[in-house]
This record gives structure tokens, C-alpha cells and sequence, in this order.
């Protein structure tokens, strides 16, 4: 960028206001966006729930019920697998078929229970016993799409803009998930369970970023928040609604389709963010949006809104997260902190999935304990400095997982569902508008890596029920401790250039606010 002084984007667009016409219109659109990431994100919880099962029996043998019960394994040994995978051995004296002592396989197929589901894919493909493998299979590829799409996407909002990315991963995830209602076979489903994850967290984070890049701070706050935080876990808390009305799991996969769909035609409505604009060089396109926005909040503009100027037009990569020894620490801090998040709140997700009683109200606690941590954060952040306020958040979650046996489940899930809304705030504050998205896009794709990971870490529950506690907790106090070397960017501007960011600091006076000076920052050499 030039060397002249030049006033920062909040400083030049200072006369919009906070909360006019614009900026609430331009909340309520983009939450709209995050709606239905909160229930295609879990939706599998009961596309592919197994219901009850047992073989079949050999029609054939024509038995009447009481027969059928005798030949068959109802009930399932422990979380691990059924045993409803065997049967007796028909043994045949004279006219009469009665069971003996010995099994076999089930020849036959199986029958699964409609009590609670039409169908899911577990019943639809006989996704059990020895194919049961598939279910955490499909589980898998679908956060290897989640996790493919944080890292192409981010860096392509960074080149091609918020905007385009916004409307086609949405536009992915919901084409994908109308194709995968039309599966024919489970290979099918899953690979377009991989696209559908492809689409997913790039659309949230991008529609974070085009917020946080056009409001100023103070509503800048409100939707992160509010409009995205509280709007995911509301998506979250609608998905116990769908799935208790149909029952059948390609219903539920198109209705939760097509809320998305209703949102493309807001590309006529929806702008550009004008600081990637001007990091294009794209100056008459920026002061339109501005315009524009005046135009509602029914405030005048001044003739030139950003003065005529050569921008900087470097092209930046994810290999510039590491230029300076600066944000390269963040950077790996960042990388961190948030595979430690990820990993936590999915891990504490599985394990509510699995509790005992209706599946439909126990998902929706959960939603509700999010949204309560959303209003939570909301209402604390601003009293508190960032850091400090994620170390409260993440060592709370890690001393409750630590005595996880004194205390309920969800209480942990508190902790860590406030650190996971205000974690995205804090590192787009952080980041600088060059490598923003992209360095997003990196912190996700570790986030769901450790997403990846947790199944396994459950798993270990096998051997010792505590086990995954004692990780997530041991992991969530190093994290907690980490964050307090980071600055606080509290009511700062957003950095604009990699030789904005605030430094991290290398003593004890943490949780200190450090705001970055525009005009004195030092030439980048083109």
C-alpha cells in the first residue's frame, strides 16, 4: 500500500452508523445463511441411526411370531456392535420346525424395527453386522469433505471473493444433499456425503467473514454472536423438529434441502465485502456498496468516499501465515487451539447423541445448552477481554471433563460451546483482510481434524469410560493457558495488512489490548 497516511475502512465509512436499516438487514440476510448449517451439519444423526433388528426368518419355514422370537437375537451386547447377527439353527422333527442350540449366520437378511423410523440407511442397505463398518465410514468422508472445503475454499474467497463463495458452497450443500436423497446405494450417498461436507463449514466461515468485513465493531459483535452463533444453534434445535415429523431419511434430507435454496436469490441483495474490494484495487465498486448502504441508513456521503489510490494487489497465500515470526506464531497457536475445540465439542456431541432416552429430546438439549452458551458469550464478551474470556471458557470445559463424574455431561458442553462462538470472532479479529479467510480456512481444517480423530478417541471409552475425558480435558486446559499469550482485540479495528496484527505477547502482562496504528504501518514492497 501506499506510504501516504491513509485513515482505516472503519474510520471512512464512520458515518454509517452502527445499527441503521443496512446493517440490521444486512444481519437478518446472512443469518438466514447459517440456519440450515446447523441442522445439515447433524442431520445424520438420524439418517443413519440403526433402529432395532433381527434376522429374518426362512419363510419358507412359514412360523407364526412366537416361533420368530425363538429363532432370533433381539438385543444388543453394548455399544460396539449388535449381536442381532445370528440365529438359531432350524432343527426339523417330522412336519414340525423348532430352534436347536446352534446358530448361523443370517442367511436371510434381517427385519429392523419401524417403531421409531420408516427408514434410514442402516434398514434401507442392511448396514449391520458385518457391513456395519460403512455408518462411521460415510460419517468419515463426510468431515474429510468438511474438511477438504475449509482449506480449497478459504483461499478461494481470498482470490475470487466472499460473495461467489457464499452462494456456491450453499448452493453445494443443498444440490448435493437433493442428490443424495436419490441414492441408489450406499457408495452413492457417501460420496455425496463428502461434497455435501464440502460445502458446509466454507459457507459458515465465509458468511462470518462478509459480516465481520462490512459492520462496523459494535454490531460487528451482535452477529457473530447472535446472528451467527445463536442462528446455527436455532438450525441446530429445528433439526429434532424435522426428524420427529418425517421419519423416512430421504424425506429428511430434502427438507432440509430446500430452506437453503430459498436464500439464492438474496444475490441481488446481499454486497460484496468492500474491504476485500479494496484490497482488489476495485475502488468503484467498494464506494457502491458504501452508497448503497448510506443510501438505507438515510445519511449523506462525501463525494470521494476512498481516495484515489494505487492499493496493494499482492497475491497472498497460506505460505504468508508464516512471514513474520508474528503471525506465524498465531498462526500455530491458532492451529492448536482450534483442532483442541473442534475436537472437544464434537467429542461431547457424539457422546450426548449416544445418551439414553428419546433421541429427538436429547438432541434438542443440546441445541438449547449451545444457544444458552451463545447469549452467554454474548452478554460476557464484551466485559471481558478476548483471551481471557476463552481461557475461562476452555479451562471451565477441562477441569469439568477432568471430574466429569460429578457433575452432568452438559455442563462441560457449556464451557466448550462458548469458546467454540467466540473462536471464530477472536481469530478474524486476529487475522489480517489479506490472508483472513484463508487462515480461517486453515484453523477449521485442523478443527476437522480432530473431528476426524474423535470417533477414535471415543472409542478408547471401551477399555476405560474415562479415558476420552481425561483427553479432551487435558487437552482443553493446555489450549486455555495458550490463549493468554495472544493480544486482546477488544473493540480494535480489523488489521488490514499482515504488518498490522497485533503482537502476541512474550511476558506475563497478558490479556493487555495492543490496537494496531494504520498510518504508521511500514511499506510493503510490491
Amino acid at each position: 500500500m501506499s506510504d501516504k497516511k491513509e485513515k482505516d475502512f472503519d474510520d471512512v465509512t464512520l458515518f454509517l452508523g452502527d445499527y441503521g436499516p443496512f446493517q440490521i438487514t444486512l444481519i437478518f440476510l446472512l443469518s438466514l445463511f447459517i440456519i440450515p448449517n446447523g441442522y445439515m451439519g447433524v442431520v445424520f444423526v438420524f439418517v443413519s441411526d440403526t433402529p432395532d433388528f433381527h434376522c429374518k426368518v426362512n419363510e419358507k419355514w412359514n412360523l407364526n411370531s412366537s416361533y420368530v422370537q425363538d429363532f432370533t437375537f433381539t438385543e444388543r451386547s453394548s455399544s460396539v456392535g449388535p449381536d442381532g447377527c445370528s440365529r438359531y439353527k432350524e432343527r426339523l422333527n417330522s412336519s414340525q420346525v423348532s430352534p436347536s442350540n446352534d446358530t448361523e449366520a443370517c442367511a436371510d437378511g434381517w427385519d429392523f424395527s419401524k417403531d421409531i423410523y420408516t427408514a434410514t440407511i442402516v434398514s434401507e442397505w442392511e448396514l449391520v453386522c458385518d457391513n456395519a463398518w460403512k455408518v462411521p465410514f460415510s460419517s468419515s468422508l463426510y468431515f474429510v469433505g468438511v474438511l477438504t472445503g475449509s482449506f480449497v475454499c478459504g483461499n478461494l474467497s481470498d482470490r475470487i471473493g466472499r460473495k461467489p463463495v457464499l452462494f456456491l458452497t450453499m448452493a453445494m450443500q443443498c444440490i448435493t444433499a437433493l442428490i443424495q436423497a436419490a441414492s441408489v446405494n450406499w457408495g452413492m450417498f457417501t460420496m455425496l456425503s463428502c461434497l455435501r461436507g464440502f460445502g458446509l463449514t466454507s459457507c459458515y466461515t465465509t458468511s462470518l467473514i462478509l459480516g465481520s468485513e462490512i459492520l462496523s465493531p459494535k454490531p460487528r459483535m451482535a452477529y457473530n454472536l447472535l446472528g451467527q452463533s445463536v442462528g446455527f444453534g436455532l438450525g441446530y434445535a429445528l433439526l429434532p423438529l424435522f426428524g420427529y415429523f418425517i421419519r423416512d431419511w430421504r424425506m429428511l434430507l430434502v427438507a432440509c434441502a430446500i430452506p437453503g435454496l430459498l436464500v439464492m436469490p438474496l444475490w441481488w441483495v446481499v454486497p460484496e465485502s468492500p474491504r476485500w474490494l479494496l484490497q482488489k484495487n476495485r475502488l468503484k465498486e467498494a464506494e457502491a456498496v458504501i452508497r448503497k448502504a448510506a443510501k438505507m441508513n438515510q445519511v449523506s456521503t462525501p463525494d470521494i468516499i476512498f481516495p484515489s489510490k494505487e492499493y496493494e494487489r499482492n497475491s497472498y497465500t497460506c505460505l504468508d501465515l508464516l512471514r513474520t515470526s508474528n503471525i506465524r506464531i498465531i498462526t500455530l497457536m491458532g492451529i492448536f487451539m482450534w483442532f483442541t475445540c473442534i475436537l472437544v465439542f464434537s467429542g461431547l456431541s457424539l457422546n450426548t447423541s449416544n445418551l439414553n432416552g428419546n433421541k429427538y429430546l436429547n438432541c434438542f438439549i443440546s441445541a438449547v445448552i449451545d444457544i444458552a452458551a451463545y447469549i452467554m458469550t454474548w452478554v460476557m464478551v464484551s466485559r471481558m477481554s478476548r483471551p481471557i474470556f476463552v481461557f475461562s471458557s476452555m479451562m471451565f470445559c477441562g477441569i469439568l471433563l477432568l471430574i466429569i463424574q460429578l457433575v452432568p455431561d452438559g455442563v462441560g458442553r457449556f464451557g466448550i460451546s462458548a469458546a467454540y462462538s467466540i473462536m471464530f470472532v477472536f481469530f478474524i479479529e486476529l487475522m489480517p483482510t489479506v490472508v483472513r479467510n484463508t487462515g480461517l480456512g486453515i484453523f477449521s481444517t485442523t478443527g476437522r481434524i480432530g473431528s476426524i480423530l474423535c470417533p477414535y478417541i471415543i472409542y478408547l471409552g471401551v477399555y476405560n469410560k474415562g479415558t476420552p475425558y481425561i483427553v479432551f480435558g487435558s487437552m482443553s486446559i493446555v489450549a486455555s493457558v495458550l490463549t493468554l499469550f495472544l493480544p486482546d482485540t477488544r473493540n480494535n479495528k480489523l488489521p488490514e495488512l499482515i504488518s498490522q496484527v497485533q503482537p502476541v505477547h512474550r511476558s506475563s502482562k497478558f490479556g493487555r489490548r495492543t490496537g494496531y496504528c494504520p498510518m504508521s504501518a511500514p511499506k510493503v514492497s510490491k
